[in-house]
């Protein structure tokens, strides 16, 4: 396997494991998709660092989200290392909602993944909205 096919491959590991926790909101099952030192900037205020933290933050939505998928769309792959990949694009997301409505988000998408323990996790997490302007105060 190439370097692009195993990145590809590593990504779709991630984003299937993802998908499986999303499947009834299970904050462990997502946490356990990233490694135990992972930096999460997700939908909400703040900054998560480390599972545990990454596990609180999925847990914050336990009455807001009932499921999730995730697709990852548009994705350009940097390999960082033979393990370690940087991939940068598009996160396409169909939620529904603890009140019966179904929303699509779609956010840009950065992850570091990284193979370890043999599996491949989720090192570095940072998902926001494509600005409409760019930001340059005011």
């Amino acid at each position: 396997m190439d370097t692009e096919e195993t990145g590809r491959a590593a990504l779709a590991a991630v984003c299937a494991a993802w998908n499986l926790g999303a499947l009834h909101w299970n904050a462990d099952a997502l946490a356990d998709v990233y490694a135990v030192d992972a930096l999460l900037f997700g939908g909400r205020p703040g900054h998560a660092v480390g599972r545990a933290a990454i596990r609180e933050y999925f847990y914050s939505y336990k009455d807001v989200i009932r499921s999730a998928t995730l697709s990852l769309v548009d994705q350009h792959l940097v390999a960082l290392a033979a393990s370690a990949f940087l991939c940068q694009g598009y996160a396409d997301f169909l939620f529904e909602l603890a009140d019966g409505r179904s929303v699509r988000s779609v956010l840009r998408a950065t992850l570091v993944v990284t193979r370890e323990v043999g599996r491949w996790s989720i090192r570095q997490h940072h998902f926001s909205p494509s600005p409409e302007a760019p930001p340059l105060g005011g």
